[in-house]
This record gives structure tokens, sequence and C-alpha cells, in this order.
């Protein structure tokens, strides 16, 4: 058995070749295109740096310099993930703007637009996400000042046949209209096995329980074990990556209890924790916004606001509609989770609690501990 637990031991655990988001596969090429418009040369592969520190190079796939403009492609390699944009190429298209413009993002043909609110986006905006746009302009700056830039540029991304993938994913639920989604926290796609990761996760709470931990956590991913390392201090062998699997965690547990378990995850994944869902993944389950209504009732809106709730095009969209008017859902979501896992522990000895955290990682909501 691994002496080390925690993610890392996990994703070697499954013996699973990891991939590149849509979001690193964008820097690179944004990367690539802007040092061309500077230099006049591709770099070919090109470098990034990912917000954890890998630096992983890109072949190029395709590159076009026309004096006031530079193009470059990346294909997506999704490594063993069954990802439905793996071969996608993904483009970035670069012009100089004005002194003073900064970075401004457009969506070329098939990335999306959102239309709705209640995503991390405002309606209006290009389907680039907060994580993705934030490492395109680190990577602008970095090319400016290597080559004599002001990093003032328009990235036009677009993804070869994006609109066509996209019908096969939750964007036209979600009102993101024309294409894909330009994804990814970390910048790195994580394999994903039903049965590899259960395992894994059964490993990790060995290796918790081997090496004394008695509160460990399960969480949906990198920002939500964030959230839990800054809340508790817990160690990299405490925290298991849950994943979608909260059946796993519970049930596994139940058999070889500790003393605390922690289950943090977004929101939207946890609400579905809440209706007694214990596969999290959107293929296989979904935010139940009549439940989300009822538990607002519960937690204090008056009909109007459950109305609204019921009808939010979002679990995330309901939550902000509960905020605004001081109505705690998020509270009431993460307690209707613990109590749910409860359930699942059938009388373990095993004290629960649940935080749900927003896509920032800021905790909107947390059950006391029972």
């Amino acid at each position: 058995m691994s002496t080390s637990g925690g993610r890392t031991a996990q994703l070697k655990h499954t013996g699973l070749r990891p991939g590149w988001t849509t979001g690193a596969c964008a820097t690179a090429a944004t990367t690539a295109a802007y040092t061309a418009l500077l230099t006049g040369d591709f770099p070919d592969p090109v470098a990034i740096t990912l917000p954890r520190g890998q630096t992983p190079a890109f072949a190029l796939a395709a590159e076009e310099h026309g004096g006031s403009y530079a193009m470059a492609g990346v294909v997506k390699d999704a490594g063993d993930d069954p990802d439905v944009t793996h071969g996608a190429l993904v483009r970035s298209t670069v012009r100089l703007l004005p002194p003073g413009s900064g970075v401004v993002f457009r969506a070329g043909a098939g990335v999306g637009t959102v239309t709705r609110p209640g995503l991390p986006l405002d309606v209006g905006e290009p389907a680039i996400n907060p994580v993705p746009r934030q490492m395109i302009r680190d990577h602008v700056a970095r090319v400016a000042a290597a080559h004599g830039g002001t990093g003032d540029v328009e990235v036009t991304v677009s993804v070869d046949d994006g609109e066509e993938i996209a019908r096969s994913t939750w964007n036209p639920r979600l009102g993101i209209i024309g294409g894909l989604s330009i994804l990814g926290t970390t910048g790195i796609v994580v394999p994903y096995s039903c049965s590899a990761w259960i395992d894994s996760i059964r490993r990790g709470v060995d290796v918790a329980r081997a090496a004394g931990r008695t509160h460990v956590a399960g969480c949906t991913g990198s920002t939500s074990e964030k959230t839990v390392v800054s809340l508790y201090d817990l160690p990299e062998d405490a925290l298991l990556d849950m994943g979608d699997f909260a059946g796993a965690v519970l049930k596994y547990i139940r058999r070889h209890p500790v003393d605390r378990l922690t289950i943090c995850g977004g929101f939207a994944k946890l609400s579905k924790l809440a209706a007694g869902h214990l596969d999290l993944h959107s293929a296989r389950s979904q935010v139940d916004k009549s439940l989300l209504a009822d538990l607002a009732r519960a937690a204090g809106a008056d009909d109007s606001l459950a109305a609204e709730v019921a009808v939010a095009n979002t679990g995330l969209a309901a939550l902000q509609l509960c905020a605004a008017r001081g109505v705690p859902l998020g509270d009431r979501v993460a307690e209707t989770a613990r109590d749910q896992a409860l359930a699942v522990l059938r009388g373990a000895p095993v004290v629960v609690d649940v935080v749900c955290v927003d896509r920032a990682g800021t905790v909107v909501g947390r059950s006391t501990p029972r």
C-alpha cells in the first residue's frame, strides 16, 4: 500500500493517463500566437505554466500569421478520460489593441456565449471561464515582458466543430449558446474511471486510518480541497478526492469508520446529495430545483422567492437569488446533505459535517457537525 494519501496518491493509484483542459489548450495557443505576433516565429512546441506549477509543452496543429493578427491551434488531449472534447482543435487568434486596453476576450466559432444568469460569467460574455481567462492573461503578460509588447490584445478563442460537440454537453440547457465552454481550474483533466476511482477512494481511507487520522475530508475537486485545508488544516493523507462518488466514500467509511468526516464540494453538486443522490456526476443526476425551492421555504423564503428558485437557470442562480434576500439556502442544503450522509452511514460512529462552496472556493453553506 502507498505510504502517502490524498489527491496525488489517488491519481497515481488509478493508473490512468491525465490530459489537458480546454483552458490549458487555449492558453498554449494564445501564448504561441502572441509570441508569433511580436517576433514573427511560432514557438513549437509551446510551454505554459499551469496553476499548480506544472509546465507542459504543446505541439501546434495549426498556425497562421496575417500581419495584423496571428493564430495558433492545439489539439486537446484528454488522456484516458472519455471527454467529448478529446481531439478537438482549440484555436486562439490574437490581435494587437491600443495601450491600456488590456486583454479582451471574444468567442470565435465553436465557443459559446452566456445568455442566462447564474453562471460565473456575465450575460453576453464569451464562455471562457475565470481560471482560463486568468491563465491567458498571465501568459500574455509574460510574452509581452519577454518580447517588448504592451500586453494589450484581443484574444478570440474558437473550437473546430465546437457547436456540434456542445450538443452533447449541458451548455444548451444552461443558456450557453453557439458552442463549448473553455474550462478548467488546474489545467489538468483528471481521468475518469468508476471502478479505478472508487478503488482509489478506498485506498485513501485505508491510508488515512493507517496514519492514525481521525478526521478525513471527501472533496469534489481541487477548489473544495483547498477550502477544507484552510478550514481544518488537514494533512494530505486525510484528504480524499471524492469526485462525484459521494456514495463510495460513505459506504466504505461505514465499514471502516473514522471519528469525523467532512464533505466539501460545490453547492450544486451537494444539493444533489441533499436530494439523496450518491453519484453526483452531471450525466447521472441533476439539480432538483423543486427541492431547492422547498429548502428555500424552510430557510425563510416566501412563496414568490421559492417560485423564482424553482425555475432558476442553475443551482448557483438559485443560491444567488436567496442570498440577495438574506435566505440561507446554502446552510439548509448543507444540513440536508449531512442528514442524507448520516442515513447512508447507518449509525456508524462517525460525526459528519458538510461545507458548500462556490467556484472560487468561498463557503456559501455549512452544516453543524452531527
